[in-house]
Protein backbone atom coordinates (compact mmCIF):
# COMPACT_ATOMS: atom_id res chain seq x y z
CA UNK A 1 0.00 0.00 0.00
CA UNK A 2 1.56 3.32 -1.08
CA UNK A 3 1.82 6.39 1.14
CA UNK A 4 -0.95 8.06 -0.87
CA UNK A 5 -3.16 4.99 -0.54
CA UNK A 6 -2.30 4.80 3.15
CA UNK A 7 -3.23 8.45 3.74
CA UNK A 8 -6.45 8.08 1.78
CA UNK A 9 -7.40 4.94 3.65
CA UNK A 10 -6.77 6.64 7.00
CA UNK A 11 -9.02 9.53 5.97
CA UNK A 12 -11.77 7.13 4.98
CA UNK A 13 -11.38 5.11 8.17
CA UNK A 14 -11.63 8.20 10.35
CA UNK A 15 -14.74 9.18 8.44
CA UNK A 16 -16.34 5.88 9.41
CA UNK A 17 -16.21 4.32 5.94
CA UNK A 18 -17.04 0.64 6.50
CA UNK A 19 -15.67 -0.39 3.11
CA UNK A 20 -12.32 1.14 4.12
CA UNK A 21 -12.30 -0.95 7.27
CA UNK A 22 -13.08 -4.07 5.22
CA UNK A 23 -10.12 -3.20 2.98
CA UNK A 24 -7.88 -2.75 6.02
CA UNK A 25 -8.83 -6.22 7.23
CA UNK A 26 -8.42 -7.77 3.78
CA UNK A 27 -4.95 -6.26 3.29
CA UNK A 28 -3.58 -7.17 6.73
CA UNK A 29 -5.50 -10.09 8.23
CA UNK A 30 -3.25 -12.90 7.02
CA UNK A 31 -0.05 -11.25 8.26
CA UNK A 32 -1.57 -10.30 11.61
CA UNK A 33 -2.89 -13.84 12.02
CA UNK A 34 0.56 -15.24 11.21
CA UNK A 35 2.12 -13.05 13.88
CA UNK A 36 -0.56 -14.00 16.41
CA UNK A 37 -0.15 -17.70 15.66
CA UNK A 38 3.62 -17.55 16.21
CA UNK A 39 3.12 -15.58 19.41
CA UNK A 40 0.30 -17.65 20.87
CA UNK A 41 1.16 -21.10 19.54
CA UNK A 42 -2.42 -22.18 18.82
CA UNK A 43 -5.14 -21.26 16.34
CA UNK A 44 -7.89 -20.44 18.86
CA UNK A 45 -5.84 -17.82 20.69
CA UNK A 46 -4.45 -16.48 17.41
CA UNK A 47 -7.97 -15.95 16.10
CA UNK A 48 -8.89 -14.12 19.31
CA UNK A 49 -5.85 -11.86 18.95
CA UNK A 50 -6.73 -11.22 15.31
CA UNK A 51 -10.26 -10.20 16.19
CA UNK A 52 -9.13 -8.09 19.13
CA UNK A 53 -6.55 -6.33 16.95
CA UNK A 54 -9.04 -5.10 14.38
CA UNK A 55 -11.68 -4.21 16.97
CA UNK A 56 -9.09 -2.16 18.85
CA UNK A 57 -7.93 -0.54 15.63
CA UNK A 58 -11.48 0.41 14.69
CA UNK A 59 -12.07 1.99 18.11
CA UNK A 60 -8.73 3.83 18.16
CA UNK A 61 -8.45 4.95 14.53
CA UNK A 62 -9.03 8.59 15.51
CA UNK A 63 -5.84 8.40 17.61
CA UNK A 64 -3.72 7.18 14.68
CA UNK A 65 -1.26 9.96 13.87
CA UNK A 66 0.33 8.43 10.74
CA UNK A 67 3.84 8.57 12.18
CA UNK A 68 4.12 4.96 11.02
CA UNK A 69 2.26 2.91 8.43
CA UNK A 70 -1.12 1.41 9.19
CA UNK A 71 0.34 -2.09 8.97
CA UNK A 72 3.05 -1.23 11.53
CA UNK A 73 0.39 0.24 13.81
CA UNK A 74 -1.66 -2.95 13.50
CA UNK A 75 1.37 -5.07 14.31
CA UNK A 76 1.88 -3.04 17.45
CA UNK A 77 -1.74 -3.53 18.52
CA UNK A 78 -1.52 -7.26 17.78
CA UNK A 79 1.78 -7.63 19.64
CA UNK A 80 0.35 -5.91 22.70
CA UNK A 81 -2.81 -8.02 22.58
CA UNK A 82 -0.78 -11.23 22.34
CA UNK A 83 1.55 -10.15 25.16
CA UNK A 84 -1.39 -9.42 27.45
CA UNK A 85 -2.80 -12.89 26.85
CA UNK A 86 0.55 -14.59 27.27
CA UNK A 87 1.25 -12.83 30.54
CA UNK A 88 -2.09 -13.95 31.95
CA UNK A 89 -1.24 -17.60 31.36
CA UNK A 90 2.57 -17.57 31.48
CA UNK A 91 3.77 -21.03 32.61
CA UNK A 92 6.47 -21.60 35.13
CA UNK A 93 9.83 -21.55 33.36
CA UNK A 94 11.79 -24.79 33.63
CA UNK A 95 15.49 -25.00 32.80
CA UNK A 96 17.95 -27.85 32.65
CA UNK A 97 21.55 -28.37 33.68
CA UNK A 98 21.55 -25.48 36.18
CA UNK A 99 21.76 -22.51 33.80
CA UNK A 100 23.20 -19.23 35.00
CA UNK A 101 20.86 -16.54 36.29
CA UNK A 102 21.39 -12.90 35.33
CA UNK A 103 20.76 -9.86 37.51
CA UNK A 104 17.33 -9.33 35.96
CA UNK A 105 16.27 -12.92 36.67
CA UNK A 106 16.74 -14.38 33.20
CA UNK A 107 18.23 -17.85 32.93
CA UNK A 108 21.23 -18.10 30.65
CA UNK A 109 22.54 -21.43 29.30
CA UNK A 110 25.93 -22.82 30.27
CA UNK A 111 26.52 -25.16 27.35
CA UNK A 112 25.34 -25.58 23.74
CA UNK A 113 25.46 -28.31 21.17
CA UNK A 114 26.64 -26.73 17.91
CA UNK A 115 23.90 -27.62 15.43
CA UNK A 116 24.78 -24.90 12.91
CA UNK A 117 26.28 -27.37 10.46
CA UNK A 118 23.54 -30.00 10.36
CA UNK A 119 22.29 -30.95 6.88
CA UNK A 120 19.82 -28.41 5.52
CA UNK A 121 17.27 -31.08 4.60
CA UNK A 122 17.27 -32.16 8.24
CA UNK A 123 16.64 -28.66 9.52
CA UNK A 124 13.75 -28.27 7.08
CA UNK A 125 12.03 -31.48 8.13
CA UNK A 126 8.58 -31.11 9.61
CA UNK A 127 9.72 -32.64 12.89
CA UNK A 128 12.55 -30.13 13.26
CA UNK A 129 10.24 -27.22 12.39
CA UNK A 130 7.73 -28.42 14.97
CA UNK A 131 10.46 -28.59 17.59
CA UNK A 132 11.50 -25.05 16.74
CA UNK A 133 7.88 -23.89 17.12
CA UNK A 134 7.64 -25.56 20.53
CA UNK A 135 10.91 -23.95 21.59
CA UNK A 136 9.59 -20.51 20.63
CA UNK A 137 6.42 -21.15 22.64
CA UNK A 138 8.56 -21.82 25.72
CA UNK A 139 10.15 -18.38 25.59
CA UNK A 140 8.83 -15.83 28.05
CA UNK A 141 6.32 -13.40 26.49
CA UNK A 142 8.82 -10.52 26.51
CA UNK A 143 11.50 -12.53 24.72
CA UNK A 144 9.10 -14.25 22.35
CA UNK A 145 7.60 -10.99 21.11
CA UNK A 146 11.01 -9.55 20.22
CA UNK A 147 12.19 -12.77 18.56
CA UNK A 148 9.03 -13.19 16.48
CA UNK A 149 8.96 -9.60 15.27
CA UNK A 150 12.69 -9.32 14.61
CA UNK A 151 13.81 -12.76 13.44
CA UNK A 152 10.62 -14.28 12.02
CA UNK A 153 8.59 -11.34 10.75
CA UNK A 154 11.77 -9.56 9.64
CA UNK A 155 11.15 -6.12 11.15
CA UNK A 156 14.14 -3.93 11.86
CA UNK A 157 15.39 -3.32 15.38
CA UNK A 158 13.96 0.21 15.23
CA UNK A 159 10.53 -1.00 14.05
CA UNK A 160 10.44 -3.70 16.71
CA UNK A 161 11.31 -1.15 19.37
CA UNK A 162 8.50 1.11 18.17
CA UNK A 163 5.91 -1.68 18.12
CA UNK A 164 6.78 -2.90 21.61
CA UNK A 165 7.45 0.56 23.05
CA UNK A 166 11.01 -0.41 23.98
CA UNK A 167 14.40 1.20 23.59
CA UNK A 168 16.62 -0.10 20.80
CA UNK A 169 19.12 -1.38 23.37
CA UNK A 170 16.35 -3.31 25.14
CA UNK A 171 15.32 -4.95 21.86
CA UNK A 172 18.92 -5.97 21.14
CA UNK A 173 19.37 -7.36 24.64
CA UNK A 174 16.13 -9.35 24.60
CA UNK A 175 16.82 -10.66 21.10
CA UNK A 176 20.22 -11.93 22.20
CA UNK A 177 18.72 -13.66 25.25
CA UNK A 178 15.94 -15.18 23.13
CA UNK A 179 18.44 -16.58 20.64
CA UNK A 180 20.55 -18.04 23.43
CA UNK A 181 17.57 -19.64 25.12
CA UNK A 182 16.40 -21.15 21.83
CA UNK A 183 19.88 -22.48 21.17
CA UNK A 184 19.96 -24.08 24.61
CA UNK A 185 16.46 -25.55 24.18
CA UNK A 186 17.20 -26.95 20.72
CA UNK A 187 20.58 -28.32 21.74
CA UNK A 188 18.89 -31.19 23.55
CA UNK A 189 16.90 -32.08 20.44
CA UNK A 190 19.68 -31.73 17.85
CA UNK A 191 22.31 -33.49 19.98
CA UNK A 192 20.45 -36.81 19.87
CA UNK A 193 22.95 -38.98 18.08
CA UNK A 194 20.63 -41.56 16.51
CA UNK A 195 18.42 -38.86 14.96
CA UNK A 196 21.37 -37.04 13.44
CA UNK A 197 22.96 -40.26 12.25
CA UNK A 198 19.73 -41.11 10.46
CA UNK A 199 19.92 -37.93 8.39
CA UNK A 200 23.45 -38.80 7.25
CA UNK A 201 22.70 -42.34 6.14
CA UNK A 202 22.23 -42.96 2.40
Amino acid sequence: MSEIDNAELVTRLKAGDQSAFALLVEENASRIYGLALRMMGNEADAEDVLQETFLSAFKAIDQFEARSSLSTWLYRIASNAALMRLRRKEPEQVSVEEPLETDDGDLMPRQFFDFCCLPEDYLLRGEARDEMARAIEELSPTLRSVFVLRDIEGFSTEETAEMLDLSISAVKSRLMRARLKLRERLSTYFSQGPVIAETRSP
